[in-house]
């Protein structure tokens, strides 16, 4: 698969009842995609994926402009567990069944798959931002 955004959220913004990127409290999170074969055409909510977490961390300095979406590069702390192939975007909502599939990225210049080690592992997102549309 390649990088991209969830289907089900793509019907959501259209609908109009997609997360407000500003005041929601969107997070990534690194997949084990051993654990999980996401798929950007089913899965909707972060319960069909939450079995192949291997970390997660809360995006800070949310902005839109102009169609793009971005944030600051996103530290994940002291991590383990198993290797990391996929990063996803998700709405956490509190309940992993209405917390909203955003984003997908499995193509990386470089830092991926990441092997946690028990140290930090930080995402350092696209200078031109996150997503556009």
């Amino acid at each position: 698969m390649a990088n991209g955004r969830f289907d089900a959220w793509a019907v959501a913004m259209w609908a109009s009842t997609a997360p407000v990127i500003s005041s929601a409290t969107l997070k990534a999170a690194l997949i084990d995609s051993a654990d999980v074969t996401v798929s950007t055409a089913t899965h909707d909510f972060w319960n069909d994926i939450s079995v192949g977490s291997v970390a997660t961390a809360t995006l800070g300095s949310k902005t839109t402009t102009t169609g793009t979406f971005d944030a600051a590069d996103t530290t994940m702390t002291a991590v383990s567990g198993d290797t990391a192939e996929v990063v996803v975007i998700y709405d956490d909502t509190g309940n992993a069944a209405t917390s909203q599939l955003m984003l997908y990225f499995d193509t990386f210049t470089s830092g991926m798959p990441v092997t946690p080690n028990g140290g930090d592992i930080t995402l350092q997102w696209n200078g031109a931002g996150i997503a556009s549309i």
